[in-house]
């Protein structure tokens, strides 16, 4: 991805033109070529050069029009024009009465005609018109019903063909208290994040984390379910096989405000996922991976520290008083239930077993898999957009520097996508048109800090009166709430939960995408009857949240 958001007048094209080159095949016949061609409108050569890109890079960004000059995006319609356009596309184009493209550019070039202007060219019309949102335009040309089967899952008809098709993602706060693994005392539910593949019904992916639904949770979900798991699973010693991943074609999500996060969807385009939100009021469209959610937590329920929803199957159980596990022995006793018991049990609406239809379903030398997979984290993070300075980037009142930023000086009105993790402050992703450069602080003594801490001490000067606000004070105010945490006599439950947060800095790097070197003796699957893992010493799992 370039170091800046694209126009959506480019990106639009770099969407068509991945469209039309993902569905080429493999060998390409003369009709094929033909066919392409003609779809966008290009040479042969000019065919050939964007399809050798696109297969070595595999993101929509390799498509993005090459700038040969100053001029930035299309320009806009004189405002005159303009008005004639809008209310012809609401009188006329936007109608049930469906009038063509070409129609509709006749009565605008008849109208700017009567009133001496210079009409728009049907190209620059259709252009337009693509800035518009197409499910909603033709919900009014063709109605409702049609709009949805083409752009929406439909009531009773939510059927994927293959493998990847369609995977829905959800989160659920998880019916079990975790305890501090230092202290066992209880730290809170934490919330799961999950993806399930609708055509086998195998959990594709998930997370697991402390923290409210973030976008970050969902980056972490679905990096999960698209990478190979293999040694994920050996560095969790679990010997059971996970052999769902790959990028889906498409994804459906709820109306969450992560899910509706502009460096979401930017880089769900960017891999060519058909982003679908649930229609409010319309709990059907979730239905897979709601009743995966309740499978899952049903076998939850075994759990020592179990929460039940209803309160007469609570009875006067202490839910806190009887939790054992941390949320690093859940993370592994999840993925033993999933991989041990619910992929290799018969399906009610299978027939069968998720893992023996994945099996005979998933195509292995078809599967798109990321190029980089470091890249793909990075794509789905958070993202900020900052001027480079003389003395570098400044994010979060942090100044971050890079000796490769030097190549990038000279231009102060351009502007840099910057990646970061809210759980880790202490490094940034710069996004540049020759791949991503790592920024850190540049005073190097400072400490590695969360967003959360960083908002917290930012609140803290605020209600000391302090309205200005610099690197200094906050590291400095930050320093002096760990040292209060730290130096407690008895630790509230938010306190714990704060340092079970900050341990994350200490132990494992941000982005696991590696194999490991070595990996503990594995685990075997859990049997059907007995899904309770209370032993296992665990493994880190990485979280943080926002006050």
């Amino acid at each position: 991805m370039s170091d800046n958001f694209p126009a959506d007048k480019d990106w639009n094209a770099a969407e068509h033109r991945a469209k039309v080159l993902a569905d080429l095949p493999e060998q390409l016949t003369q009709d094929d070529v033909e066919a392409a061609i003609r779809q966008l409108d290009v040479s042969r050569a000019t065919l050939f050069r964007w399809l050798k890109r696109f297969r070595e890079d595999g993101r929509t960004s390799a498509l993005l029009p090459i700038p040969r000059g100053p001029r930035r995006g299309m320009q806009p319609l004189d405002p005159d024009v303009e008005a004639i356009v809008s209310r012809l596309f609401k009188d006329l184009y936007a109608t049930r009465r469906k009038p063509t493209k070409t129609r509709f550019w006749g009565e605008v070039a008849a109208d700017c005609k009567d009133l001496g202007l210079a009409p728009p060219s049907i190209r620059r019309l259709g252009r337009w018109l693509e800035r518009h949102d197409q499910a909603k335009l033709m919900a009014k040309r063709e109605g409702k019903d049609k709009a949805e089967r083409r752009h929406l899952a439909t009531p009773g008809t939510l059927t994927a063909e293959h493998p990847l098709n369609i995977v829905q993602i959800d989160h659920t706060k998880a019916d079990v208290t975790v305890v501090d693994p230092v202290t066992r005392r209880p730290l809170g539910r934490p919330t799961l994040t999950v993806a399930i593949d609708v055509h086998t019904r195998m959990v594709l992916g998930f997370h697991l984390s402390l923290e409210p639904p973030s976008l970050l949770a969902v980056a972490l979900c679905l990096t999960h379910a698209v990478m190979d798991k293999s040694h994920w699973l050996a560095a969790r010693g679990i010997g059971t096989e996970w052999p769902a991943r790959g990028i889906p074609k498409m994804i459906h999500v709820d109306n969450g405000a992560e899910f509706h996060a502009h460096a979401f969807k930017i880089a769900c385009s960017e891999y060519q996922i058909d982003l679908q939100h649930r229609p409010p009021g319309t709990p059907r469209y979730g239905g897979h991976i709601e009743r995966l959610i309740g499978t899952m937590m049903g076998a939850v329920h075994l759990l020592p520290g179990s929460h039940f929803s209803n309160i007469f199957e609570r009875g006067d159980l202490d839910a806190e008083a009887e939790a054992v596990m941390t949320l690093r022995e859940l993370e592994v006793w999840l993925a033993l239930e999933i991989t041990g018991s619910y992929h290799v049990r018969a399906h009610r609406a299978l027939d069968s077993t998720p893992a023996a239809v994945w099996a005979a379903g998933v195509d292995e030398a078809a599967l798109r898999m990321p190029a980089d997979p470091r890249q793909f984290l990075v794509d789905f993070l958070p993202s900020e957009q900052r001027v480079l300075q003389r003395d570098g980037l400044h994010l979060f009142y942090i100044r971050y520097w890079s000796d490769e930023l030097r190549w990038l000086m000279g231009n102060e009105s351009r502007k840099f996508t910057l990646k970061y993790d809210p759980r880790d402050l202490s490094r940034i992703f710069v996004l540049t048109e020759d791949g991503i450069i790592e920024a850190r602080p540049a005073d190097l003594t400072r400490p590695a800090i969360t967003l959360c801490e960083h908002r917290a001490a930012r609140r803290a000067l605020r209600e000391a009166g302090r309205r200005a606000v610099d690197e200094e004070l906050i590291f400095s105010t930050i320093l002096a709430q760990r040292d209060l945490v730290d130096s407690a006599e008895r630790q509230t439950k938010a306190m714990r939960r704060h340092q079970a947060r900050r341990s994350h800095l200490e132990q494992d790097p941000m982005i696991d995408v590696t194999p490991v070197s070595e990996a503990p003796e594995a685990l075997a699957a859990p049997e059907k009857k007995g899904n309770a893992l209370l032993d296992h010493p665990g493994f880190a799992v990485e979280e943080w949240y926002d006050d």
